[in-house]
């Protein structure tokens, strides 16, 4: 590992696990009965792993949990830095909150995640909320059980927010919000800086967790009956690159496919300049591994590509979509992140974002306006073309892949998919949903014991978004 990566010692874990007992001595005598923590989650699978660790110590200090805000003697906001609308919310959900603190004193309100590592954010919280108590960076998230204590013991707020290239830390007691699936972080940070982005500079640098450790854990969740486990990184192709001895993303992937049990590998997110041919055939050969590849392209122009610093051309990723259809087939099922209306695009480039579109003929898409960030190149390039174009931009890209996305679920009526079986469905009471290996969903009429296991099911009937099935046999 890197000599600016810095992963947490033994010992400063140890010293968080004492203040994780300071504080469960302190609550339980200021409290008559457990006290509730929320932690509310925006943004990326990222923080949703995060905020897992998050409420992993918090158990572990003695709190219980509520979605119930106004029920709750700690609130912890963990933030999205990516689009503007996220952060709007934010500041919007703190602001209710106001009056809550002013009846409730004793209640520690915190804000942590992407957000808060910007210093014009924290100096906003700062001046403009003085009712938050404690905020808190990406690269401290291991500290939680001081910097909780800090905030129950001292009448002065903490901001916590040091500026550092990040740290790996082992060993966080987890609180996963599910029994059956799990995400997995490989990885953190990012070295791409695309022009648009500010994770590079939330998240800091790229830093793989040992093979050792990520294969333990992964072993760990196998044996607890996890059937789902999603790998995580900013861009997981990127892993092992400063692992010494090296080891690829294929390689590991290769390792956890061989480990014993029965379960699903999935992965995100993976970036165009780093996808290799080896990462394709390993997913094509490895019986475990989805077939699902989310591959973000942004832009089928070359020269936005190009300004958005993504380091691929589209003739490059083409070429990769291409490999991958022809070695996978039918079981294949690509989505991908589109930006529209980046700085400077014209409406003539944006079709080449249409015309891709219609090759790649992809399942789903996650499709964005624009929103400049704070400190990016981007955020200082010229932007002549008004927002309410783009909004007519989007909704021509959206009317195209509705129709691209109707065809390709029409191409599955009658087929049989091994399944998992993760949740109620949305199409009536008594519908479970699940996931195909290519991340397809349909629903069908089943009982809600089969939540959690893998099973055969036919489709009867293809809808835009989602395909409606009926069990055909179960599996153990």
């Amino acid at each position: 590992m890197p000599a600016d990566i810095k992963k947490i010692s033994k010992e400063e874990l140890a010293e968080q696990n004492k203040y994780s007992q300071m504080v469960n001595e302190l609550i339980s005598k200021r409290y008559s009965g457990k006290p509730l923590a929320c932690v509310v989650t925006y943004g990326c699978q990222q923080n949703i792993a995060d905020s897992e660790r998050i409420k992993g110590m918090l158990e572990a200090m003695g709190y219980g949990f509520t979605e119930d805000r106004l029920e709750a003697k700690l609130i912890i906001f963990n933030t999205c830095a990516v689009r503007e609308h996220a952060e709007d919310r934010v500041f919007g959900n703190v602001g209710a909150l106001k009056s809550y603190k002013l009846d409730n004193p004793d209640v520690v309100i915190a804000l942590c995640g992407c957000m808060m590592q910007q210093q014009h954010i924290a100096d906003k919280i700062k001046q403009s909320f003085p009712f938050v108590d404690l905020v808190f960076g990406t690269h401290v998230v291991y500290k939680v059980p001081q910097l909780i204590y800090t905030a129950l013991t001292r009448k002065k707020r903490v901001f916590e927010l040091p500026d550092v290239d990040g740290v790996i830390a082992e060993g966080i007691p987890v609180k996963r919000d599910n029994d059956k699936k799990a995400w997995l972080p490989i990885m953190y940070g990012c070295n791409n800086f695309c022009s648009y982005c500010i994770v590079p500079y939330v998240r800091g640098r790229e830093r793989s967790r040992e093979v050792n450790d990520v294969v333990a854990e992964f072993k760990q969740l196998v044996d607890e009956g996890y059937r789902e486990i999603t790998l995580l990184g900013q861009n997981v192709n990127s892993y092992g690159k400063d692992l010494e001895p090296r080891v690829s993303f294929s390689q590991l992937l290769r390792i956890l496919n061989d480990l014993e049990g029965d379960f699903r590998i999935r992965f995100m997110t993976s970036h165009p300049k780093d996808c290799t041919k080896e990462l394709i055939e390993t997913m094509a050969q490895c019986d475990k591994v989805a077939t699902h590849l989310h591959l973000p392209f942004q832009s089928g122009n070359d020269r936005v590509l190009k300004a958005m610093n993504r380091s691929y051309t589209r003739e490059k990723y083409l070429s990769l979509i291409n490999y991958a259809k022809e070695l996978m087939g039918d079981e294949l099922s690509i989505t991908s992140d589109i930006i529209v209306g980046f700085p400077g695009e014209t409406y003539e480039e944006f079709c080449d974002t249409l015309s891709l579109v219609e090759e790649i003929k992809a399942t789903s898409l996650f499709t964005f306006i624009y929103s400049p960030r704070v400190g990016t190149p981007a955020a200082e390039m010229d932007d002549p073309v008004p927002y309410e174009e783009k909004s007519k931009w989007m909704r021509e890209l959206l009317a195209l892949q509705e129709r691209i996305s109707g065809e390709q679920m029409a191409l599955h009526r009658g087929k049989t998919f091994k399944c998992f079986v993760y949740g109620k469905g949305k199409q009536g009471d008594n519908y479970l949903a699940a996931r195909t290996d290519g991340n397809l969903i349909i629903e069908f009429v089943g009982d809600e014991r089969l939540i959690g296991s893998f099973q055969k099911i036919k489709v009867t009937e293809p809808l835009t978004y989602v395909m409606l099935g009926e069990l055909e046999r179960k599996e153990k």
